[in-house]
């Protein structure tokens, strides 16, 4: 009897097994997922933070950046999402310098085409050409264009501001991420043809109450 048990169970794990892998295997095809993540990186707070490891390109003595593209991330509206869905990991120097004014960094741009662009569905050339497109929809508002030696807003008034500076973005469709108490991310949620949607499940606010955006935190 323990034997027909034994068997039985190893049967059942083998079989969840290949369920498991083969949902993962579909979950994980390029271009099936519901909607995209536009997450802007605040380049000081990304700075600050990364001190001695920081990208040049993005970090160094002249550069000043304010917000710049972090990523454009497929995403699933029950929570989640796919990444690395293929081995590719080439982006061509042209894709790469058309690219750097809005993600100025080099490494950023391979790493984020290799763990979301490959589940896009899209060759490398037309996702970046999606990435700035995605960032030249969202007017980013004035008082936050670029870092200031006495900014200090709130995060809550950070999500104000990026509502009013665009219409038909609803608070719905923002949230924060924050690094301890200061701002370091703006996410906003698009659909595929990059219109302004709701964010899905797990896409919210991470920012204490006392959060601050500055330009030196």
């Amino acid at each position: 009897m323990k034997t027909v048990l034994s068997a039985i169970t190893v049967a059942v794990v083998a079989l969840l097994s290949m369920t498991g892998a083969s949902w993962a295997q579909r979950r994980a095809e390029p271009g099936t997922f519901d909607y995209y993540v536009l997450s802007l990186s605040w380049s000081p707070t990304h700075c600050a933070k990364n001190q001695g490891d920081a990208d040049p390109d993005q970090c160094g003595v002249e550069r000043k950046f304010g917000f710049i593209v972090h990523g454009l991330w497929p995403q699933y509206s029950n929570g989640g999402y796919p990444a690395t869905c293929t081995r590719d990991r080439t982006v061509p120097r042209a894709v790469v310098d058309a690219t750097m004014p809005v993600m100025p960094s080099v490494g950023l741009i391979v790493h984020q085409w290799t763990k979301h662009g490959t589940c896009s569905g899209l060759p490398v050339t037309d996702y970046f050409s999606q990435v700035r497109k995605a960032f030249a929809k969202v007017k980013i508002p004035e008082a936050l264009q670029a870092p200031k030696p006495d900014l200090s807003i709130p995060a809550t008034q950070v999500e104000r501001l990026f509502v009013q500076a665009n219409p038909g973005l609803e608070p719905e469709s923002v949230a924060l991420v924050c690094s301890k108490r200061d701002v370091a991310e703006v996410r906003l949620c698009l659909s595929k043809d990059l219109s302004f949607m709701p964010c899905g499940a797990k896409v919210v606010d991470r920012c204490r109450r006392d959060a601050l955006l500055t330009a030196a935190p």
